[in-house]
Parts: C-alpha cells; structure tokens; sequence
C-alpha cells in the first residue's frame, strides 16, 4: 500500500523538492561554516602578526601549539620555546610586518595559510627588509585555531 503512494507522481516530486531542499541547506551551512572559519583564521593571524611586532610572548605561546614547528626561510628550524623566546627577547625584532596576498585553505580540522611577508626587521641587533612567502599550517586544537607549523621561503630574484 505504501509503496503505491510512494509512486505516485505527486509523492515523487515532493520527495525530490525535499531532497534538494535538505541537500542545498546542508551545502549553505557548510559554505556559511567554512566562511565563519575563514574570519577566525583571518584574525588569528593577525593576532599572531601583531604578537610578533610587540614581541609578545604570553600572546605567541597561546596562538601557537606546543608541537609548533617554525621553520625559517635560512632552513633553521625551531620548536615553539625557542620561537617565543628568539621574539619575546628581542634576538629577532620585527619592527614592522605586512602581510599581502594571503589565500586560507581549509580541510576539516587543518587550515593553510598562504601570505607574502614583507617585513623591517633586526636580527641580532642589525636592521634588515625581507620579503618572503610564508606557509601556515594551522590546527583546530580544543575547539580554537592553533598554530602548529610554519615555513617560510626566499623568492627567487626577478628576472632583469
């Protein structure tokens, strides 16, 4: 008996109406919740920008994971101590950062970020400008965005 109506035209229709109709809100909320995550990401990483600036190392321990790797376009590599310790101490001063082009790819609880760094800075107390491509990986740790892996890298010279 059942089967009868579930055959009836009208039925059918409304059944696919339905579908779409639950499909096409689960992509939307998808969409919305990815946007969403994409605004936390974006100030994340400001947040972070602006911790480096003010050698901020209360602020740089909390956005970024214990695991941290953070890796330098010299090939050094540092774990999340020497990270915040190398900044928060002046050894390495950003006086000025900027990041352009920035692209954030998201993929569950893993986001990239993919920016252009142009920044003043002093290593060491010897002022210098770089620019340089930087990769973050960022992890969705406890419900907030941390900070687990960054490379930066030197773009080849501009052809003459």
């Amino acid at each position: 008996m059942i089967h009868a109506y579930l055959n009836h035209p009208v039925i059918k229709r409304l059944i696919f109406i339905t579908s779409l109709c639950i499909s096409t809100t689960a992509i939307t909320n998808s969409a919305m919740a990815d946007s969403s995550e994409t605004e936390l990401l974006t100030n994340k990483v400001e947040q972070l920008r602006l911790a480096m600036v003010d050698g901020d190392g209360k602020a740089l321990r909390a956005l970024s994971a214990p695991q941290l790797s953070y890796g330098h376009s010299s090939g050094n590599i540092e774990d999340q101590a020497a990270f915040v310790e190398k900044i928060a101490s002046g050894k390495s001063d950003f006086v000025t950062m900027e990041l352009t082009d920035q692209t954030i790819s998201i993929s569950g609880d893993v986001a990239l970020v993919r920016h252009n760094l142009n920044a003043d800075i002093k290593d060491g107390g010897v002022p210098n400008t770089i620019h340089l491509g930087v990769l973050l990986v960022w992890q969705k740790q406890a419900g907030d965005w941390k900070l687990l892996a960054r490379q930066a890298f030197k773009y080849p010279p501009k052809a003459q």
